[in-house]
């Protein structure tokens, strides 16, 4: 198909109003204050690089023996059951995960929840993960309903991948409870890669609570669903969470791998390239590296909202992660950001905009609709007239992309 370029009008860059205020970001990475759940303390820096320079105080070697330990208690010693099961997308993270628990000689079951918009590197990626030599499930949901709900979920919060999202949070669970399989394991804790509040940072384990607080609902309930566009409770089994009841009759508890082990998406990447995972060959749009969000061909539009809500996208997050590693310096890293960071998706791994949203019934004109009640305009230039900014391409530019206005 060909691509449709956006059709709002374009303001001339050269007539911004001066901003009424300013982007406050970390004094030590780029992460800006307007990401929820973040924290800045009184020198300017974010809870992220706090959490993360704790790490040298970590004894990594204590921590190894105790995940030992876990594993140990939840094993099926006999042989009758899997060890644990292992939520997967096939990407770098869930191929680690997967390795590691083969290196300690665990059984998993691992299991996939469908991505809505599955890629073709997606699809050979998980088939790289079944060669490692593990049992794998994966569970399709209703296509036409998932379509229904990524539709539904983009023009009410604003996230296409919502449906998905609550998904790969249930749908593990639920296959632990029903093969009776008592640890799943996880992997990273976003609260504490990207700087949540103290608490659910140092969760080693993912409940309810973890899951209704920081799984990615905002504000949406599943039950919210049901009479919306022809959606009924019975169209949503696999997206609710089994019962206190249910998962207390199992003594399903889940870990994050993060907690017992340093966890680096680059060096989980490295390990995976070497056990056959397959990265994109080059930059992905909208971030900084070839090896991440490469199964969902929706990812491009699911970052693109974060940048209109919060003022930044999957670039910054990126672009911050490897400036705590000392990988990146914090002005490299911000002329990257501004680089990448937060532009019009007119493509995705390759598939143009229309034909994305032409399978959920939506064309280009009314999402750009959709866009424009989602910007966070107090973060972006506008002319004195309160039109926004954009370029020829449709982007946007915020109003400040450091600390100095």
């Amino acid at each position: 198909m060909t691509q449709t370029l956006p059709t709002r009008s374009t303001a001339s860059p050269g007539t911004p109003a001066a901003p009424a205020r300013t982007i406050q970001y970390c004094a030590q990475c780029v992460m800006p204050a307007t990401r929820p759940d973040i924290l800045f303390d009184a020198e300017g820096v974010c809870s992220a690089c706090r959490h993360f320079a704790q790490r040298p105080t970590i004894d990594w070697d204590a921590r190894r023996a105790e995940l030992i330990e876990v594993v140990e208690e939840f094993r099926s010693h006999d042989g009758t059951n899997y060890d644990c099961v292992i939520p997967v997308s096939g990407g770098k993270d869930s191929t680690y995960q997967v390795l590691k628990m083969l290196e300690l000689g665990l059984n998993p079951l691992c299991v996939t929840a469908s991505t809505c918009n599955l890629s073709a590197i997606g699809r050979r990626n998980i088939q790289n993960l079944q060669r490692l030599g593990v049992d794998h499930v994966e569970v399709t949901v209703n296509p036409q309903i998932r379509r229904t709900m990524n539709r539904f979920a983009l023009m009410q919060v604003g996230d296409i991948s919502w449906p998905e999202h609550v998904s790969i949070f249930t749908i593990p669970v639920r296959v632990a409870v029903q093969y009776g399989v008592r640890l799943i394991v996880w992997g990273e804790n976003s609260q504490n890669e990207y700087g949540g509040p103290a608490s659910a940072a140092h969760d080693r384990v993912l409940n309810r609570r973890w899951l209704e607080e920081f799984g990615g609902l905002i504000g949406l309930r599943v039950a919210d669903l049901v009479g919306q566009a022809g959606i009924e409770q019975r169209h949503l089994i696999q997206y609710t969470y089994p019962t206190d009841e249910e998962l207390a009759n199992v003594g399903v508890t889940g870990i994050f791998l993060g907690h017992y082990l340093p966890w680096d998406g680059y060096s989980n990447a490295l390990l995976a390239q070497a056990h056959g995972f397959e990265s994109y060959g080059k930059t992905v749009e909208g971030a900084l590296l070839d090896y991440e969000n490469l199964d969902n061909l929706f990812h491009g539009i699911h970052d693109y909202f974060k940048f209109l809500k919060f003022g930044f996208g999957r670039a910054t997050d990126h672009a911050c992660m490897h400036v705590r590693r000392g990988r990146l310096s914090r002005r490299d890293a911000m002329t990257l950001v501004k680089q990448h960071d937060g532009k019009f998706p007119h493509t995705y791994l390759g598939e143009a905009l229309d034909s994305l949203l032409a399978s959920i019934g939506m064309t280009v004109a009314e999402f750009e609709v959709v866009c424009d009640r989602f910007t966070n305009r107090a973060l972006f230039q506008a002319t004195r007239s309160g039109e926004l900014v954009r370029d020829g391409r449709g982007n946007l530019a915020k109003i400040n992309d450091d600390n100095a206005a």
